[in-house]
């Protein structure tokens, strides 16, 4: 059984747990991220989460849904086209459809052979690092979530793997924007949830950064500038790397600016 699908199915419950008691229209407020609203945010994460099952059980099925996405952006928006996708559907409805997703798919992932390689927008992935994207995508969006209804988030340990790929996308942030890749990723040693320690990459006093695992997930994640968490960074090619951590796939982009995501209260 893979965790990983585990943990995406515990995330999602927390984020359902948070949006179940909301009404229709509380699903129109908008968010700190991109004037997201909150049916935007369960929009998006409900057609990738869909078109993750879908290249875990038809990778030419997938093919074929990723060129109608490519055919439709390339004269509109990606929002444009899940909101198309969606049809409609919105508050308390999708929510629904978009748990009950989350619970079946996270059984078809828990069963998958975890090294299998499945197909996305860009290289191929192992079955296990495709629900980890999930799950670091349904973290990160949830984030916006807690924010604009002025809940503190207390994370779990299952944010390890949001923090390990983190790590291992140090490289990735640097290739996206078309940067050389530094020869040597710092040390990186966190706090988790639980008090633990994680460390990863060679020790080294002179370029490491060290702090709360939720924070540095937060920024590898973008839904906080590094300027809005304790997080310390030691050395030039750590402070760089922070200053523009990018854990997931697509074009560069840009941290929110400095005091622009937080919890209201």
């Amino acid at each position: 059984m893979i965790q990983q699908a585990i943990d995406f199915r515990d995330e999602s419950e927390e984020l359902y747990a948070l949006l179940e008691p909301l009404k229709d229209e509380d699903f129109e407020r908008v968010t700190q991220f991109k004037k997201w609203k909150i049916n935007d945010v369960l929009t998006h994460l409900q057609m990738w989460n869909w078109a993750a099952d879908l290249t875990l059980k038809d990778s030419a099925a997938f093919d074929d849904f990723l060129q109608q996405v490519a055919s439709y952006v390339a004269k509109g928006s990606i929002r444009g086209f899940e909101n198309e996708w969606i049809k409609g559907l919105k508050g308390r409805e999708l929510l629904k459809e978009w748990h009950e997703f989350c619970l079946s798919m996270s059984d078809r992932y828990a069963a998958a052979d975890p090294k299998a390689r499945v197909k996305w927008a860009g290289p191929d992935m192992s079955v296990r690092s495709k629900i980890t994207a999930r799950l670091m995508e349904t973290w990160a969006h949830g984030q916006e979530v807690y924010d604009l209804l002025g809940v503190k988030r207390v994370d779990k340990d299952r944010i390890k793997n949001i923090a390990m790929l983190g790590v291992n996308t140090f490289g990735w942030t640097f290739v996206c924007r078309g940067l050389e890749v530094p020869a040597k990723a710092p040390h990186v040693k966190l706090t988790a949830p639980s008090g633990e320690t994680w460390e990863w990459n060679e020790p080294s006093e002179e370029d490491r950064v060290e702090g709360l695992a939720s924070e540095f997930c937060q920024v590898v994640a973008q839904v906080r500038n590094i300027a809005d968490t304790d997080l310390k960074m030691t050395g030039e090619v750590a402070t760089r790397w922070m200053s523009m951590a990018q854990c997931f796939a697509g074009p560069p982009e840009e941290p929110p600016a400095p005091g622009t995501r937080f919890t209201k209260t």
